[in-house]
């Protein structure tokens, strides 16, 4: 307190300084939160920081949410900033669409990205091609969010994954993060850009805690869209992921380096822009790499990072094929052990990476 009282002479800018240390101090090194909590703690950052951010969507308000990420908004900001909508993505998605566009922040939150090809209109044709058509006039900042992907025991009307559908679509950036850390910045990252952000979560992974670093507690934490992360270093094998599939490299990797066999696992984050860069990095040092999704193989996620790969720079340090880790080319299947064969597992990764390595 006695050099924040001598400081006070000195201007604002030198006791904001000694304020921000004296509250970093206070915070735990490292805190264990949940995929869930994260995204809370993102949308109460911006809904608190920025008067133009509010989120609609299904039981989104007096519900807390379905899966309860948005638990506590609507008491704390009410009902013009936390909206409950009928049971219509077309009619809500194009009233957050036109929000965006009149100058508000919206975050459209989808019960399952499944429903959101009931706003495909307004997702593509109305938000996504809009800055384009008028000529860099109009922006449409808005974040359409939600679980993605299979979850368990859901069937085939409510388990895509369509991060290559999204991904496909010049005007968008598509985001898929995987622990708590790139929950909560780049969902920050979302809401303030100012071009329409497609945010792909996984309902399994909402429970799920992961430690959450000094760093990332802070309101202003961030992670730039666009950026991988190289979640573990190898030498042998590029693993490179997104979502969940992230956990399944990193325990395929770690059985597989008991064998002497490293894989260097990428957690893409974001599907587009893709962050070709690190990838290629990371072939050009292990002359190997296998893509692993949950999604289906025919135009996917995988196909255009092998396409890539095969146009560019890295191709010559490769010494086999590019493999693919995907889900089954079917519809998922309702019954636990055919769905089980449908999506990547632990053990398909290790196949894979012996396989490509000819062990």
């Amino acid at each position: 307190m006695a050099s924040l009282k001598c400081l006070l002479r000195s201007g604002r800018n030198a006791v904001s300084v000694v304020l921000r240390r004296e509250f970093h101090r206070t915070l735990p090194a490292s805190l264990q939160v949940t995929v869930r909590d994260a995204l809370n703690q993102a949308m109460d950052e911006e809904l608190e920081r920025d008067e133009r951010v509010f989120l609609l969507g299904e039981e989104v308000a007096q519900y807390d949410g379905a899966y309860k990420v948005s638990r506590g908004l609507w008491k704390k900001y009410g009902d013009k900033r936390i909206i409950d909508t009928p049971i219509t993505e077309m009619g809500f998605a194009g009233i957050a669409v036109g929000a965006a566009m009149g100058g508000l922040r919206p975050i459209c939150e989808f019960m399952t990205f499944n429903f959101s090809m009931q706003a495909i209109d307004q997702v593509i044709n109305s938000a996504a091609k809009t800055y384009y058509m008028s000529a860099g006039l109009q922006q449409v900042p808005i974040v359409f969010r939600g679980p993605n992907g299979a979850s368990a025991g859901v069937a085939a009307q409510h388990s895509q994954c369509f991060a290559a559908w999204y991904a496909h679509c010049p005007g968008l950036k598509v985001v898929s993060p995987w622990n708590s850390e790139d929950a909560k910045g780049l969902l920050k990252a979302a809401v303030r850009d100012d071009n329409p952000v497609v945010f792909l979560e996984n309902e399994l992974m909402y429970g799920v805690p992961f430690e959450m670093s000094e760093e990332a507690q802070s309101k202003d934490f961030l992670i730039p869209i666009g950026k991988a992360k190289i979640e573990r270093q190898g030498d042998r094998v590029t693993l490179v992921s997104h979502s969940r599939l992230v956990s399944h490299c990193l325990d395929a990797a770690a059985v597989l380096s008991k064998d002497g066999i490293e894989c260097e696992v990428i957690n893409l984050r974001t599907i587009r822009p893709m962050d070709m860069e690190t990838i290629e990095k990371s072939v050009i040092k292990t002359n190997h790499l296998i893509t692993v999704e949950g999604g289906w193989p025919q135009f996917g996620v995988g196909a255009e990072i092998s396409a890539r790969i095969m146009e560019g720079p890295a191709f010559n340090y490769l010494d086999a094929p590019v493999a693919r880790v995907t889900g089954v080319d079917i519809p998922m299947p309702y019954a636990k052990i055919l769905e089980d064969h449908s999506i990547p597992q632990v053990k398909d990764i290790i196949f894979t990476v012996k396989k490509t390595l000819n062990i």
